[in-house]
């Protein structure tokens, strides 16, 4: 096994367990068979770019190719959003899982809810963050409020844990390192550029 394959293979093989999956579940949510995914997990098998694909969407990864001279960037901010483990303890996996079960309903019942698409996409935001930027009694309240716009359509709920969702993301992301890492990294042109020698 190659040194780039045990590395795939063990990012699988730790993504399903910081999931509390089993690969017999992992088997059943990406249609690629249990065996096959011990032999990927162990290296002894070369690994098919569906399979891998499947495996990586199933576990919240995504497979891309970048160029080597962006590699070191790409690599510092996913250490650093690595450092926190990303599902917490189990009463913050089933808050969150909570959370995103009443933003669905609501989606589906109020579409054209903007204020509602926006906290969607900030929940995962937060979520690839990692769920431990958010305490359990913000959870907490997240629950309460979303109880309550489905309960009475108090979208001033919605509003507010927007707000409180943004400023949490937006605080995750500093402290994750990303906007230093970004910072650092130099545009590929700049409008100041003189291509033309003028």
């Amino acid at each position: 096994m190659t040194q780039a394959t045990a590395h795939i293979a063990a990012t699988l093989r730790a993504a399903r367990a910081a999931k509390g999956m089993s690969q017999r579940a992992l088997s059943e949510r990406a249609g690629v068979p249990q065996g096959h995914i011990s032999k990927i997990e162990n290296g002894a098998v070369d690994l098919r770019v569906s399979s891998l694909v499947g495996l990586a969407r199933v576990l919240d990864l995504e497979l891309t190719l970048v160029p080597r001279k962006s590699l070191p960037a790409v690599n510092s901010i996913v250490r650093s959003t690595a450092s926190a483990p990303h599902q917490g303890s189990a009463v913050t996996r089933k808050a969150w899982k909570a959370v995103l079960t009443k933003l669905d309903k609501l989606a589906h019942a109020y579409p054209a809810n903007m204020e509602l698409a926006q906290l969607q996409r900030l929940t995962r935001d937060l979520q690839h963050l990692g769920f431990t930027v958010v305490d359990r009694e913000t959870l907490r309240e997240a629950n309460k409020r979303l109880d309550a716009v489905l309960e009475k359509r108090d979208f001033d709920g919605i509003h507010r844990l927007l707000l409180e969702f943004k400023s949490l993301r937006n605080a995750a992301a500093h402290s994750a390192g990303v906007s230093s890492v970004t910072d650092r990294v130099r545009p590929a042109y700049s409008l100041d550029d003189d291509e033309h020698g003028g």
